[in-house]
């Protein structure tokens, strides 16, 4: 079975998506999602000019060897750009196979290993009430997980709190790339912050009760030190994970947050290959690997890292924003169903025009997501709908203190 074309298609459904689609010499067509959030043009230059070409005439059945064709042929190894297109190749190639063999992805990957993804959504509130309300919404859903992000006294704009006003005036959703012709600028303030989250999870708590799982995301902006203070003070209030932390590109920081503090950690959703994780998952210093599929080299890469964190009895946590589109969700929850390590599965749902240009076959019902039983992933691209919203540009917010020092975001 040849690869006989290769095309890239970009769409903007309220925000954008690069999706790869490859077609063999027997009409079997595969998706796979090359979305990299504010940076998207780059990867459809890299899979239009210097991918596809490479692909044509290839057999699709040899996934592992165009894997490591594309990762070591081009010399300049890793990188978000690279990964990101390698990833919707790798993608690609399982849908066909799948959609071949007549059965869902996940039997391919050895048949599932449980029978829902449990997920976690995303409160947030500019206050305590308009939190609890989100949280409650949220349980109204069906969510059974909750992450909580809330406004901080002293910062007109944090990361993750949906109903503050961005630069454009408009609600702050899902974490949109925002589209203005340069990125907007915020502001940050850690030891506001870190004063101001163990209360709110007090209250949380107090609201309620011990059993409901909240995570939080810290989103790569303190210290190693301020990481450790921080998920000391939050433990009374037992969270299933504190995520990014610190930048974990210096992963033997770690090694300090971990000396101080048992709240668990996930950490890595900048990363994009299992180099990023050696020392964090071989000492141990977290407890949930927050890759996603499409920004990681697809499925063939992301099993193996999966499978070297089991080692340690690190879980899964894999990322799931409205950035990501409906192809890499659908791929990461049939890696979710088959892996053994699967802790839980980061969900945002897509916009009804998102939902539009692809259609879906995953369900989420009672907390669970599952990803259909479709042969393939069980997602296809309506075309006709996808050339409607052209690509418009956009950029991911920034922060700088209070001095004018730019700051992680």
């Amino acid at each position: 079975m040849k690869i006989v074309a290769a095309d890239i298609i970009v769409s903007s459904p309220d925000r954008n998506f690069v999706t790869l689609k490859i077609t063999t010499d027997e009409g079997i067509t595969g998706l796979g999602d090359a979305t990299l959030n504010g940076r998207e043009l780059s990867v459809a230059s890299y899979l239009r000019d210097h991918v596809a070409p490479l692909l044509m005439g290839r057999d699709a059945h040899r996934i592992e060897d165009t894997w490591q064709f594309l990762y070591r042929s081009a010399y300049w190894r890793r990188g978000p750009v690279t990964m990101a297109a390698i990833a919707a190749v790798d993608v690609a190639l399982w849908d066909i196979l799948a959609k071949a063999a007549g059965m869902p992805l996940y039997q391919l990957l050895g048949g599932a290993s449980r029978t829902g993804i449990m997920a976690y959504g995303h409160a947030s509130g500019r206050d305590l009430p308009e939190l609890f309300d989100s949280i409650r919404q949220h349980l109204d859903e069906g969510f059974r997980s909750i992450r909580v992000q809330t406004s901080v006294p002293g910062i007109n704009a944090v990361y993750g709190v949906a109903a503050q006003p961005s630069s454009t005036g408009q609600r702050y959703d899902y974490e949109p790339a925002q589209r203005t012709p340069l990125p907007a600028e915020e502001d940050w303030d850690t030891r506001a912050y870190l004063r101001h989250l163990p209360s709110v999870f007090e209250a949380v708590r107090n609201e309620f009760g011990p059993e409901l799982p909240l995570l939080h995301d810290g989103h790569h902006r303190m210290t190693p030190i301020q990481a450790a203070k921080l998920g000391k003070a939050l433990e009374p209030y037992d969270l299933f994970w504190l995520e990014d932390c610190t930048p974990a590109e210096n992963q033997e920081a770690l090694r300090l947050v971990r000396q101080h503090t048992t709240t668990p950690l996930a950490i890595g959703e900048v990363f994009n290959t299992v180099w990023d994780y050696q020392t964090l998952i071989r000492e141990q210093l977290i407890d949930y690997v927050r890759s996603a599929v499409t920004h990681t080299g697809g499925i063939t890469a992301m099993r193996k890292l999966l499978d070297f964190a089991a080692q340690y009895q690190i879980k899964s946590g894999i990322h799931g924003p409205t950035d990501i589109s409906p192809v890499g969700m659908a791929a990461a929850l049939h890696l979710d169903l088959a892996i053994h390590n699967f802790g839980i599965q980061e969900y945002m749902k897509h916009t009804p025009l998102a939902n539009e240009v692809f259609r879906q076959s995953f369900t989420f019902t009672d907390g669970y997501l599952h990803p259909g039983d479709q042969p393939g992933l069980g997602v296809e691209l309506d075309e006709e709908a996808a050339a409607r919203f052209p690509y418009e540009p956009a950029y991911l917010p920034f922060n700088r203190l209070k001095d004018g020092t730019v700051h992680d975001w």
